[in-house]
């Protein structure tokens, strides 16, 4: 009976572009709300679309949704029977199994990992962005266990001042924060990164 229930979500799920570009928000960002008009924004897609496909999602239990302030909030739903293989194939394309994030996830003092260009195949400032007390050396030492990552580019921010900037709408940590292509692969602060933006 679950075989065949996968089998009718799953085509259901990859059926059209738009879907799949939602499911990569939701999925990759766990944590995180949105609104309609903000998915539009996000996705570049037709409001419409983003409207039909919400509402398939959330039909087959994937996604649900809230009002707030007026605004109806969309989230992924974890307790989806299928939510962590479906977000394990979303993960896996973007390297967020690899040995070196791995390795980053479990280092000391590590507040937040998010990947991003090279990573997502994506233009962006930076590939990698850490937050934590981590010392440039050591991370370093990381991306040379892997050759292909000897290029990346990468920040390191203290908590204190990722969080100051992000209270202060720093452009360049909103836009790498907010971007639904890239992936947070781990997160230990979201209550203050929420804090910082205002949210409550």
């Amino acid at each position: 009976m679950f075989v065949n229930m996968s089998s009718v979500v799953l085509k259901a799920l990859f059926s059209s572009q738009t879907r799949v570009k939602l499911l990569s928000t939701f999925l990759l960002h766990p944590e995180q709300e949105y609104f309609i008009r903000e998915l539009t924004r996000l996705l570049g897609e037709q409001i419409n679309s983003i409207r039909r496909e919400l509402e398939n999602l959330r039909r087959i239990g994937l996604v649900k949704a809230r009002h707030k302030n007026r605004k109806k909030y969309y989230k992924i739903d974890a307790d989806f029977p299928l939510y962590a293989d479906l977000r394990n194939i979303f993960a896996k394309e973007i390297q967020a199994e690899s040995p070196v994030v791995a390795n980053l996830k479990k280092l000391a003092n590590v507040d937040l990992v998010l990947l991003a260009g090279m990573f997502t195949g994506t233009e962006s400032k930076v590939d990698l962005l850490i937050v934590g007390t981590v010392k440039k050396e050591i991370l370093e030492a990381l991306l040379l266990q892997d050759a292909s990552l000897k290029n990346v580019k990468y920040s390191i921010f203290s908590e204190a001042d990722f969080l100051y900037r992000l209270s202060l709408k720093d452009r360049f940590i909103l836009e790498i924060l907010n971007d639904p292509r890239n992936l947070i692969v781990f997160n230990s602060m979201q209550k203050q990164i929420d804090e910082a933006k205002g949210k409550r």
